[in-house]
């Protein structure tokens, strides 16, 4: 499993956890950036990791910022992303199961490193169930295409 991961600088700090977390369990990852907590503008981040993620170069993304709110709205504007901000484990767990989300998005100022790493190893362990939710999921892929084309 390959995770492109990326931040701005109001989730430097979690980014920077997530990464050393992925190290020990033996998980490939690339850091897009940014690489301090310099002030920085979130969109620039959220669309490079879902541009990794969209080019299938990477299985799944991460993306961090204060609230993971603005850096989750960047990434989602990139057709066939589907980032879900998740602040605990049972929204993990459905953002993956339920709607395949492929990117993660978490807010430093949010929640705490602990349940964080809590959330990316369920997150990451979690399969997407297909079936019904499979349906759903395109119809997601209908409403970009839809709005795409104008």
């Amino acid at each position: 499993m390959k995770i492109a991961i990326g931040s701005d600088h109001g989730g430097y700090k979690l980014k920077e956890a997530i990464k050393k977390h992925l190290e020990k369990k033996g998980i490939e990852y690339k850091d897009f950036g940014t690489g301090s907590t310099e002030s920085v503008d979130y969109p620039e981040f959220g669309m490079k990791v879902a541009e990794a993620v969209k080019s299938e170069e990477f299985d799944k993304g991460i993306v961090c910022c204060g609230t993971g709110i603005g850096i989750s709205i960047s990434a989602n504007k990139v057709p066939g992303i589907r980032c879900a901000v998740v602040s605990d484990t049972f929204s993990a767990e459905m953002s993956r199961a339920h709607n395949n989300a492929n990117v993660l998005a978490l807010g430093e100022r949010v929640i705490g490193v602990g349940l964080a790493l809590k959330i990316v190893d369920v997150w990451l362990e979690t399969e997407f169930e297909g079936g019904r939710h499979e349906r759903r999921v395109n119809k997601i892929g209908d409403i970009e295409t839809k709005y795409s084309m104008r």
